[in-house]
């Protein structure tokens, strides 16, 4: 795979595609990484970023630092100066731009769900294969010290044979029935609905906590089956809507049964109307000789229960520097990392992807691996029944220790 060599003066030249609040994060995370990760060597040079609405260009320089703004991401992509591209815009470009930037030989850190659907992951996928260059796609839950510190219990085999699994994500961010039709409810510009925008990530870290999914079947709901249509232009869930009601075109609530490779079993259910839970991202693993239980809304507590322990229940871990890149951001136990931490982390494993020419972050085929769990998911939506998922070749992560940068 193609990459840089390192180098203390270098100024890695990135270029953003969408200036909305994902974009706005992928900014803070690279110019944030002299300060966490300086070993990197590397001081990330905001270059140029794409929108095509002039108050977010106006603040991606003014605001983010960009050295300009331009309204059309094949300005970015075609831009020499621009080494690296973040891609932050709506489902329905994924594809595009990402295979764009492949065919440019150009590094890209995408977010997912990284397309409408596991055809579009799959064209993205083998674009990349093609061009050979390394990427990364936005499983940023993977990078919490929490999580980390799960992995490293399972895969060692600290909860002995592993029986099951349970995972939620449950989140109220279109509970309101008065919120705008927006392309997130079209299945044209967005795909699936939960299953792609949330189930992708917890289906993710199932697989990278325990191993392969091999099989699933699944049911869905469409709770609130129209929305007021917004108006003109806009495609923001935050933006007012007009009186005018279309149809939401893809599911509110998905649940999923499935089983490991290994013949573990696990179940897993989303929404994004749910009333009460604002972003409660649950991951739990059961064992043999015990298990362990996360929750992002607590991001710095891993509920842990082992045969032997002089607790009788579960034990609170609070991470602490060794779990993880922990130590990068806060001295010691009790003091919380945020969101934004994960970001910078999943931001540094991109660069040193790059720096490297090796494959350390969440991959394309970490990606496509997701899409593929989502594609039989949605095939037994039809049908009813089990589906296999199809394997995916190429740089999976999941199955790898976590890499040291």
């Amino acid at each position: 795979m193609t990459g840089r060599a390192p180098d203390a003066r270098d100024r890695l030249g990135v270029g953003l595609v969408s200036v909305g609040w994902m974009g706005r994060l992928h900014s803070r995370a690279y110019r944030a990484l002299p300060d966490h990760f300086p070993e990197l060597g590397v001081h990330p040079r905001l270059v140029v970023a794409a929108d095509p609405v002039e108050a977010a260009r106006d603040q991606a320089v003014d605001r983010l630092g960009y050295e300009r703004a331009v309204a059309d991401h094949r300005e970015v992509i075609a831009d020499p100066e621009v080494d690296v591209v973040s891609i932050c815009s709506p489902n329905f470009l994924h594809r595009e731009v990402a295979v764009a930037a492949a065919e440019a030989g150009k590094p890209f850190w995408i977010e997912k769900p990284m397309g409408r659907d596991a055809s579009d992951s799959r064209q993205i996928h083998d674009a990349v294969r093609s061009a050979g260059i390394v990427t990364s796609v936005g499983f940023n839950y993977r990078h919490a010290p929490a999580i980390q510190r799960a992995r490293e219990l399972v895969r060692g085999g600290r909860l002995g044979r592993i029986t099951n699994v349970r995972g939620s994500l449950l989140a109220d961010y279109s509970a309101d029935p008065a919120a705008p039709l927006t392309w997130r409810f079209e299945r044209e510009r967005a795909g699936s609905g939960v299953l792609g925008d949330l189930l992708s990530h917890g289906l993710d870290l199932a697989q990278y906590v325990v191993g392969r999914i091999a099989s699933v079947t699944a049911l869905a709901e469409t709770v609130i089956a129209t929305r007021p249509r917004p108006g003109q232009g806009i495609i923001d869930r935050t933006a007012a809507a007009t009186g005018e009601h279309g149809p939401v075109e893809n599911e509110d609530y998905a649940a999923l049964l499935f089983r490991f490779d290994d013949g573990a079993v696990g179940t897993m259910d989303s929404s994004r109307v749910m009333r009460g839970p604002h972003a409660e991202y649950a991951l739990e693993v059961y064992g043999t000789r015990g298990s362990v239980r996360w929750d992002f809304q607590r991001l710095n507590e891993l509920e842990v229960f082992l045969d032997g322990q002089e607790v009788d229940g579960y034990a609170t871990h609070f991470v602490a520097p060794g779990d993880g890149e922990f130590a990068r951001f806060q001295p010691g136990a009790g003091t919380a990392m945020g969101y934004d931490d994960l970001k910078t982390i999943e931001a540094a494993q991109f660069v040193a992807s790059v720096l490297r020419g090796e494959q350390l972050a969440p991959s394309v085929a970490d990606g496509l691996s997701a899409a593929s769990i989502v594609e039989a998911a949605e095939a037994s939506l039809r049908d009813g029944a089990w589906h296999d998922v199809a394997r995916v070749d190429g740089a999976l992560t999941y199955p790898a220790a976590t890499p040291a940068l």
